[in-house]
């Protein structure tokens, strides 16, 4: 009797420790906040070995990637996101953020409209549209998205308008 309840115990105590993908999440988020993305990242790992359609982890992963300029890694996660979850419109923004910074305009352009499509109250990425049109010297366009996002409240899109929309 005796050794099924020391096995028992011992399942039981190695069950209770053992985590789970959301711990992984959480720890991670609170290592993101602390400034910590290294160690954020290999806690999301964690969490995606666990759960490998984890969407959030890969999206969050994505923007410690760029926290720490890998943009491919970046950008090969937040596709993974969306090959999960279609209509994360953060993945979404995150992407065409991902496009700006590489400078492909025309791709961070797409992502934003879908974006926008879907989630009209968004300002950053009517600023980030802005700033992407900027670059593919559509000032009209760029000065409306900015007006936009000012009006929802964003300063950085007042900067812009003042920088921009002269």
């Amino acid at each position: 009797m005796k050794k099924p309840l020391l096995i028992c115990l011992l399942f039981l105590s190695a069950f209770s420790w053992s985590q789970t993908a959301e711990n992984y999440f959480d720890q991670a988020l609170k290592k993101s906040k602390a400034g910590n993305p290294k160690a954020a990242i290999a806690d999301y790992d964690k969490a995606i070995k666990l759960r490998p359609a984890f969407d959030n982890a890969y999206l969050n992963r994505s923007i410690e990637k760029i926290k720490l300029n890998d943009l491919k890694g970046a950008l090969e996660d937040v596709n993974k996101t969306l090959e999960i979850q279609d209509d994360n419109m953060y993945a979404y923004t995150t992407r065409a953020n991902i496009y700006y910074k590489l400078q492909d305009y025309k791709a961070a352009l797409k992502d934003c409209n879908v974006t926008i499509k879907y989630n009209a109250a968004d300002y950053l990425t009517y600023n980030l549209r802005g700033l992407t049109n900027v670059h593919l010297k559509d000032p009209k366009s760029a000065c409306e998205d900015f007006q936009k996002a000012a009006q929802m409240g964003s300063q950085s899109a007042v900067k812009n308008l003042k920088n921009f929309c002269k």
